[in-house]
Protein backbone atom coordinates (compact mmCIF):
# COMPACT_ATOMS: atom_id res chain seq x y z
CA UNK A 1 0.00 0.00 0.00
CA UNK A 2 1.39 3.39 -1.12
CA UNK A 3 -1.67 5.37 -0.12
CA UNK A 4 -1.82 7.52 2.61
CA UNK A 5 -4.12 7.92 5.78
CA UNK A 6 -7.03 9.76 5.87
CA UNK A 7 -8.13 11.83 8.83
CA UNK A 8 -10.85 9.01 9.65
CA UNK A 9 -7.74 6.53 10.20
CA UNK A 10 -5.34 9.22 12.10
CA UNK A 11 -8.31 9.67 14.27
CA UNK A 12 -9.10 6.26 14.88
CA UNK A 13 -5.16 5.26 15.73
CA UNK A 14 -5.23 8.44 17.96
CA UNK A 15 -7.99 6.95 19.27
CA UNK A 16 -7.31 3.47 19.90
CA UNK A 17 -3.95 4.85 21.60
CA UNK A 18 -6.71 7.02 24.08
CA UNK A 19 -7.92 3.82 24.98
CA UNK A 20 -5.13 2.57 26.26
CA UNK A 21 -3.13 5.23 28.00
CA UNK A 22 -6.46 6.58 29.92
CA UNK A 23 -7.53 4.20 31.35
CA UNK A 24 -4.08 2.90 32.56
CA UNK A 25 -3.12 5.61 33.77
CA UNK A 26 -6.27 6.43 35.78
CA UNK A 27 -6.47 2.44 36.87
CA UNK A 28 -2.69 2.53 37.85
CA UNK A 29 -3.05 5.78 39.81
CA UNK A 30 -5.77 5.11 41.66
CA UNK A 31 -4.78 2.09 42.72
CA UNK A 32 -1.09 3.51 43.95
CA UNK A 33 -3.53 5.87 46.06
CA UNK A 34 -5.88 2.83 47.62
CA UNK A 35 -3.23 1.03 48.23
CA UNK A 36 -0.97 3.33 49.95
CA UNK A 37 -4.64 4.28 52.21
CA UNK A 38 -4.26 7.72 51.28
CA UNK A 39 -7.06 10.31 52.24
CA UNK A 40 -8.76 11.47 55.54
CA UNK A 41 -9.68 7.89 55.98
CA UNK A 42 -5.81 7.04 56.95
CA UNK A 43 -5.78 7.90 60.67
CA UNK A 44 -2.06 9.03 60.33
CA UNK A 45 -2.76 12.14 58.21
CA UNK A 46 -6.10 12.58 60.09
CA UNK A 47 -3.55 13.16 62.92
CA UNK A 48 -1.21 15.69 61.49
CA UNK A 49 -1.62 19.34 61.73
CA UNK A 50 -3.05 20.27 58.23
CA UNK A 51 -3.02 23.88 57.14
CA UNK A 52 -5.68 25.66 56.24
CA UNK A 53 -5.07 25.38 52.28
CA UNK A 54 -5.92 21.50 52.74
CA UNK A 55 -8.78 21.10 50.66
CA UNK A 56 -12.00 18.49 51.33
CA UNK A 57 -11.28 14.73 50.36
CA UNK A 58 -14.38 15.25 47.87
CA UNK A 59 -11.59 17.95 45.82
CA UNK A 60 -8.68 14.98 45.77
CA UNK A 61 -11.19 12.12 44.72
CA UNK A 62 -12.50 14.70 41.88
CA UNK A 63 -9.10 16.31 41.19
CA UNK A 64 -7.20 13.63 40.42
CA UNK A 65 -8.82 11.53 37.89
CA UNK A 66 -9.44 14.25 35.80
CA UNK A 67 -5.80 14.95 35.76
CA UNK A 68 -5.01 11.36 34.72
CA UNK A 69 -7.22 11.94 32.24
CA UNK A 70 -5.36 14.83 31.25
CA UNK A 71 -1.89 13.18 31.30
CA UNK A 72 -3.18 10.08 29.51
CA UNK A 73 -4.87 11.90 26.37
CA UNK A 74 -1.27 14.33 26.14
CA UNK A 75 0.62 10.86 26.39
CA UNK A 76 -1.59 9.45 23.23
CA UNK A 77 -1.03 12.51 21.35
CA UNK A 78 2.68 11.76 21.52
CA UNK A 79 2.79 7.92 20.98
CA UNK A 80 0.55 8.90 17.86
CA UNK A 81 3.02 11.19 16.46
CA UNK A 82 5.48 8.42 15.27
CA UNK A 83 8.68 9.26 13.72
CA UNK A 84 8.34 12.99 15.44
CA UNK A 85 11.32 14.34 16.09
CA UNK A 86 12.42 14.35 20.20
CA UNK A 87 9.35 11.99 20.38
CA UNK A 88 11.69 8.98 22.49
CA UNK A 89 13.05 11.30 24.73
CA UNK A 90 9.80 13.09 25.49
CA UNK A 91 8.23 9.93 26.26
CA UNK A 92 11.13 8.59 28.60
CA UNK A 93 10.92 11.95 30.41
CA UNK A 94 6.98 11.50 30.86
CA UNK A 95 7.47 8.54 31.95
CA UNK A 96 9.83 9.09 34.51
CA UNK A 97 7.54 12.10 36.01
CA UNK A 98 4.69 9.26 35.90
CA UNK A 99 6.63 6.89 38.03
CA UNK A 100 7.54 9.68 40.64
CA UNK A 101 3.76 10.49 40.91
CA UNK A 102 2.67 7.26 41.35
CA UNK A 103 5.54 6.74 44.30
CA UNK A 104 4.16 10.10 45.94
CA UNK A 105 1.28 8.27 47.55
CA UNK A 106 2.84 5.48 48.89
CA UNK A 107 5.69 7.53 50.12
CA UNK A 108 3.87 10.23 52.11
CA UNK A 109 0.81 8.04 52.95
CA UNK A 110 2.17 4.89 53.34
CA UNK A 111 5.41 5.19 54.88
CA UNK A 112 4.77 8.67 56.42
CA UNK A 113 8.28 10.32 55.12
CA UNK A 114 6.53 13.78 54.52
CA UNK A 115 9.88 15.68 53.97
CA UNK A 116 11.16 13.05 51.23
CA UNK A 117 7.46 13.06 49.66
CA UNK A 118 8.18 17.09 49.30
CA UNK A 119 11.75 16.94 46.85
CA UNK A 120 9.60 14.18 45.47
CA UNK A 121 6.70 16.68 44.15
CA UNK A 122 9.08 18.65 44.02
CA UNK A 123 11.07 16.52 41.31
CA UNK A 124 7.59 15.48 39.34
CA UNK A 125 7.12 19.49 38.59
CA UNK A 126 10.46 19.93 37.33
CA UNK A 127 10.08 16.85 34.88
CA UNK A 128 6.66 17.45 34.40
CA UNK A 129 7.57 21.01 33.20
CA UNK A 130 10.92 19.68 30.77
CA UNK A 131 7.99 17.18 29.85
CA UNK A 132 5.78 19.88 28.63
CA UNK A 133 8.52 21.40 26.73
CA UNK A 134 9.57 18.28 25.00
CA UNK A 135 6.08 17.59 23.98
CA UNK A 136 5.45 21.13 22.70
CA UNK A 137 7.45 20.52 19.62
CA UNK A 138 5.46 17.54 18.77
CA UNK A 139 1.96 18.47 20.01
CA UNK A 140 1.04 22.02 21.40
CA UNK A 141 -2.02 20.39 22.61
CA UNK A 142 -0.58 17.34 24.41
CA UNK A 143 1.75 20.09 26.14
CA UNK A 144 -0.95 22.32 26.83
CA UNK A 145 -3.17 18.69 28.80
CA UNK A 146 -0.15 19.13 31.12
CA UNK A 147 -0.75 22.33 32.64
CA UNK A 148 -3.61 21.74 34.75
CA UNK A 149 -1.61 18.93 36.28
CA UNK A 150 1.69 21.58 36.67
CA UNK A 151 -0.76 23.72 38.48
CA UNK A 152 -1.88 20.85 40.28
CA UNK A 153 1.38 19.87 41.67
CA UNK A 154 2.56 23.40 42.34
CA UNK A 155 -0.41 23.73 44.83
CA UNK A 156 0.53 20.22 46.47
CA UNK A 157 3.77 20.78 46.79
CA UNK A 158 3.03 24.27 48.48
CA UNK A 159 0.64 21.70 50.77
CA UNK A 160 2.98 19.24 51.63
CA UNK A 161 5.77 21.79 52.42
CA UNK A 162 3.00 23.27 55.12
CA UNK A 163 2.13 19.87 56.03
CA UNK A 164 5.81 19.72 56.45
CA UNK A 165 6.63 22.80 58.59
CA UNK A 166 3.66 22.04 60.86
CA UNK A 167 4.24 18.38 61.60
CA UNK A 168 8.57 18.15 62.10
CA UNK A 169 7.77 15.10 64.29
CA UNK A 170 5.41 13.49 61.17
CA UNK A 171 7.22 10.58 60.43
CA UNK A 172 7.45 9.37 63.85
CA UNK A 173 3.76 10.29 64.46
CA UNK A 174 1.43 7.75 65.80
CA UNK A 175 -1.66 8.25 65.60
CA UNK A 176 -4.05 7.33 68.64
CA UNK A 177 -5.84 3.79 68.45
CA UNK A 178 -9.18 3.37 67.58
CA UNK A 179 -10.99 3.10 71.11
CA UNK A 180 -14.30 1.19 71.45
CA UNK A 181 -16.41 0.88 74.28
CA UNK A 182 -17.60 -1.91 75.87
CA UNK A 183 -20.05 -2.43 78.68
Amino acid sequence: MTEIATQGQLRMSYLRWALVTVPAIVLIGSLMGLLSNSGYGNRWFAALDLPLITPPGWVFGTVWPILYICLGLSLAMILHARGAKGRGFALLLFFVQLIANFAWSPLFFGQHQVTTALYLIIFILMVTIATAFAFAPIRKAAAWLLVPYMVWLSFAAILNFQIDQRNPDAETLVPAAASTQIR
